[in-house]
C-alpha cells in the first residue's frame, strides 16, 4: 500500500530567492494532515539548506480587511497560512537591479513561502480569522529595529492593488506611515 505524504512545488518568482509553494496535503474520513515545513523537501525544491528555525511566530487576523507590512528584515521567512486566505505582496529592498521589484499572491492553508532576508512582506486578509504562521532564522529586538527596513502600503510608486481599499483596511498607525520607497536606503545585498 502506497503511502501518501505531502509534496511541495515551489515556483520561481520574479524577486531573487522568493519561492511559492503548493503544498498538498492528505485527505481522509477524519479530515486531512499537511507537513507545514518538511526541510528535506522544501530544500530539494530550492530554499536554502541554510535555513534554520530560530523563532516561529503566530499572527492571529480576527476580520477581513487586516493590513500589515511592509516589512523587511535581515533574516529570511517561511510563511505559511493555517486557515484563512490573505493577499501577499512582496517588495525587494535589497540593493541592486531587482529594487523596487514586486510579487503579488494569494495564500491560502495550501501555499507556503519562502522570503529571503531584504525583501518586504505585507499582506492583506481575505476571509476572518486568519492565522498566519512564520518561522524565521533571526530574532526580532527592539534593539535591532533600526537594521529593519519598511515602506508604506499604500506607495503609489509600488501600485499594489489591493483586493479592499487601504482606506477601508485596519492598519497600525506605525505601519500606515512607513515611508514612501524613494525614501529608504535599500538594504545590503548578502
Amino acid at each position: 500500500m502506497a503511502i501518501l505524504t505531502t509534496k511541495f512545488t515551489a515556483h520561481q518568482t520574479d524577486i531573487p530567492g522568493l519561492l511559492i509553494c503548493d503544498v498538498s496535503h492528505v485527505d481522509d474520513d477524519r479530515g486531512y494532515f499537511q507537513e507545514i515545513y518538511q526541510k528535506n523537501k522544501l530544500v530539494a525544491v530550492g530554499m536554502p539548506k541554510t535555513f534554520d528555525v530560530v523563532q516561529t511566530n503566530l499572527s492571529y487576523n480576527q476580520q477581513t480587511g487586516v493590513a500589515r507590512g511592509f516589512h523587511a528584515e535581515p533574516w529570511d521567512k517561511y510563511i505559511s497560512i493555517i486557515t484563512g486566505k490573505v493577499f501577499a505582496a512582496y517588495v525587494d529592498l535589497r540593493e541592486g537591479p531587482t529594487f523596487g521589484k514586486i510579487v503579488t499572491a494569494d495564500i491560502t492553508p495550501n501555499t507556503a513561502v519562502f522570503l529571503p532576508r531584504g525583501v518586504g512582506n505585507a499582506y492583506q486578509t481575505l476571509e476572518p480569522n486568519c492565522y498566519y504562521y512564520y518561522s524565521v532564522n533571526g530574532n526580532w529586538s527592539a534593539d535591532n529595529y533600526d537594521k529593519y527596513c519598511f515602506v508604506n502600503l499604500a506607495d503609489p510608486d509600488l501600485n499594489i492593488k489591493w483586493p479592499i481599499p487601504l482606506s477601508r483596511s485596519i492598519m497600525s498607525e506605525r505601519d500606515r506611515n512607513h515611508p514612501k520607497l524613494h525614501d529608504i536606503i535599500p538594504m545590503e545585498a548578502q
